[in-house]
């Protein structure tokens, strides 16, 4: 029985702050790596492609985490409450729109 917790973390920026909001989560992609429970955290950009002609997040983070316990450390770590704040829920942050989703594989 699988107990890994998989989140998808999908960012809208606002008006010409893609490429700063972009370096900003990489920044948080080393520290992340390193967690207890980390498997992967991988920041990405929405790339057109014939085979996947979906709507979706220009940017998103794909997460494992090897148990809901490791991922609910990470989401309370300082650095992450912090970029929440600034970022998504201040009127001056970069972000215009979010949306963080967890599934697990059973």
């Amino acid at each position: 029985m699988s107990t890994k917790l998989y989140c998808t973390a999908q960012f809208l920026p606002k008006e010409g702050r893609f490429d700063a909001l972009f370096e900003r989560l990489k920044a948080l992609e080393p520290d992340t790596l390193r967690e207890d429970g980390c498997l992967a955290y991988r920041v990405t950009k929405k790339i057109e492609h014939p085979f996947a002609p979906g709507e979706g997040m220009p940017i998103v983070f794909h997460e494992i985490w090897q148990s809901t316990e490791a991922f609910e450390r990470h989401c309370q770590r300082k650095e992450i409450v912090a970029f929440f704040e600034s970022e998504c829920l201040s009127e001056d942050g970069m972000v215009a729109a979010y949306n963080v989703t967890a599934y697990m594989d059973e």
